[in-house]
C-alpha cells in the first residue's frame, strides 16, 4: 500500500463490533486501503461483508451503542478522523466527505422542502446567506440534470421519482465541493434506465469537479464499467483488491472468482441454470481466526481452517489477496 501522503483518505486496520444480546458481531475486521485523489474505487460483495459498515464507520455515521469502533486509523488531512471531536466531525460530514445513502426516499426529510434540506450545508458549512445558498441550490440541481431547478426546489420530496430523488442526494453530497464522495449503493433501487443516468452524471461530475470516490455496489458491470480499483469484501474484511481490469482478467481469490460467475451470460443456452455460491456468509460473534471462507471455498484445505490468510501482493502492482491458495500454480502459496 503506497504512503499515506500520497493518499487523500489513507484507512488502517479498521475495526468495528457491534454489541448485542447474543455477543459481540465483529462486522469489520482489520480493514485497510486507500483512495487517491480522483480516483473512483468500487467496493463489491455480498449482504452482511460489511461494505456499508465500513463506509459509515470513517465518519462516526453508525449508533453508538451498539456499534464502538474499536482500532484503526481513518487519515484525512492530516488528522485521524477517529480521534476527533464530535463538532470536528461533523464540520467533515457534508463538507469535505460527502455521503448519499443508499435509499433517497428514507435519506431526504419528507416534511422539508428539497431547496430547504439543499440549502441547509450550505448555509452552515460555507457561511452563505440565505438568498446566496437559495442560488447555489438552483446550480447544483441543474449540475446533475433536474430541469426546472429554482422552481422545484420548491417541491417536497415525495413529488419527486426515484431517480430525480437519487440526484437531489448527489447534489446535496455535493453542496459543498467534497474531497472524497462516498456513494452507498446510489442505484440499487433504480429501474436500468436511470441508473445508467446517474452512471452517466457520476463520470461527468468526476471530470468536472475531480473528486474521489468510493461507490458500493453489488453489480459488478457497473463496476467494470466505472472503477479505477476494485475491493472485494468478504466476512467484514477485504478479500481482494486490485486494478479494475486486473480483478477481471485474473481473479486471485476463490471469492472473487465465485462471484464473476454468478453474472448472468448473454449469450448460450437459454436454460441454463445461474451459478449461485452455496452456503451461507459467516455470522462473526467472534474475530475470525480462520478464512471467513473456507467453509464455501472448494480450494480450502487444512491451513484455511486454522489461519486467517494475510493480504498477499500478487500478479501485477497494486494487486494482493488474502488467500493461501494461488491459481498460478494450483498449489498453496509459500507463505
Amino acid at each position: 500500500m503506497p504512503d499515506g501522503a500520497t493518499s487523500v483518505l489513507d484507512v488502517r486496520d479498521l475495526k468495528t463490533v457491534f454489541r448485542t444480546r447474543s455477543g459481540e458481531v465483529h462486522a469489520v475486521n482489520s480493514v485497510s486501503f486507500h483512495l487517491r485523489p480522483g480516483e473512483l474505487l468500487g467496493v463489491v460483495g455480498e449482504s452482511g461483508s460489511g461494505k456499508s459498515v465500513t463506509m459509515m464507520s470513517l465518519l462516526g455515521l453508525l449508533p453508538s451503542p451498539p456499534a464502538e469502533v474499536r482500532e484503526g486509523q481513518v487519515m484525512f488531512e492530516g488528522k485521524n478522523l477517529l480521534r476527533c471531536t464530535e463538532d470536528h466531525l461533523r464540520s467533515v460530514r457534508g463538507a469535505r466527505i460527502g455521503f448519499v445513502f443508499q435509499d433517497p426516499m428514507t435519506s431526504l426529510n419528507p416534511v422539508f422542502t428539497v431547496g430547504f434540506q439543499l440549502r441547509e450545508p450550505l448555509m452552515k458549512h460555507m457561511g452563505l446567506s440565505k438568498s446566496a445558498a437559495q442560488k447555489r441550490a438552483a446550480e447544483l440541481l441543474d449540475l446533475v440534470g433536474i430541469p426546472d431547478a429554482r422552481r422545484r426546489l420548491g417541491d417536497f420530496p415525495h413529488q419527486f421519482s426515484g431517480g430525480m430523488r437519487q440526484r437531489v442526494m448527489i447534489a446535496i453530497a455535493l453542496a459543498c465541493d467534497p474531497k472524497v464522495l462516498i456513494a452507498d449503493e446510489p442505484t440499487t433501487a433504480l429501474d436500468v434506465t436511470i441508473q445508467a443516468q446517474i452512471l452517466e452524471l457520476v463520470r461527468d461530475l468526476r471530470q468536472k469537479l475531480g473528486m474521489a470516490i468510493v461507490w458500493i455496489t453489488h453489480d459488478l458491470g457497473v463496476i467494470a464499467g466505472i472503477a479505477d480499483r476494485v475491493m472485494v469484501m468478504y466476512g467484514g474484511q477485504v478479500a481482494e483488491q486490485a486494478p479494475v481490469k486486473d480483478l477481471f482478467a485474473n481473479p486471485q481469490h476463490p471469492y472473487t472468482r465465485a462471484l464473476l460467475r454468478t453474472i448472468p451470460h448473454v449469450t448460450g443456452a437459454r436454460a441454463e441454470k445461474l451459478n449461485v455460491i452455496e452456503g451461507q456468509p459467516p455470522i462473526l460473534y467472534r474475530h475470525p481466526e480462520a478464512c471467513p471462507f473456507a467453509a464455501r471455498c472448494p480450494q480450502a484445505f487444512d491451513r484455511c481452517l486454522r489461519q486467517n490468510p494475510p493480504r498477499i501482493p500478487v500478479a501485477a502492482a497494486g494487486h494482493d489477496v488474502a488467500c493461501f491458495w494461488d491459481f498460478a500454480t494450483g498449489a498453496p502459496r509459500d507463505v
